[in-house]
């Protein structure tokens, strides 16, 4: 698991390759990754939108981003935490993601949290960020 934690709240990864719905042989590779995201802080705080940075064993990039998570805008009073599952394609055997999340308090003011870096691997392969 990856984890980091940005003004209090803590998102945290697990990445989990999918066999069942990749095809190697046609160079398609298929991850899941669940996030939960926790808040430890004081303040009520809305996730509003996400940025990833997908990144393959060769370099190529592709950036994501877009409103929420999942369809959905979670609010987190303190103590409370939302997870949510999603997965992603590669046409190579490894990878990584890397992000942030925009989350807005109940004041308006906006700022960015982060997703921390997590490694796509195939399970016979090593676990490392690329």
């Amino acid at each position: 698991m990856y984890s980091d934690t940005t003004r209090q709240i803590r998102v945290t990864v697990e990445p989990r390759y999918l066999p069942d719905q990749s095809q190697p042989d046609e160079s398609h590779y298929v991850w899941a990754y669940h996030i939960r995201i926790e808040n430890l802080g004081r303040e009520t705080v809305r996730l509003r939108t996400r940025h990833w940075t997908i990144t393959d064993a060769l370099g190529r990039q592709q950036e994501v981003r877009g409103p929420g998570v999942v369809g959905e805008q979670p609010l987190l009073r303190p103590g409370e935490h939302f997870a949510y599952t999603s997965g992603c394609p590669l046409t190579t055997q490894s990878g990584f993601m890397v992000g942030s999340y925009g989350m807005e308090t109940t004041d308006g003011e906006m700022f960015d949290i982060a997703i921390p870096a997590f490694s796509l691997d195939i399970p016979q392969q090593e676990r490392m960020l690329n």
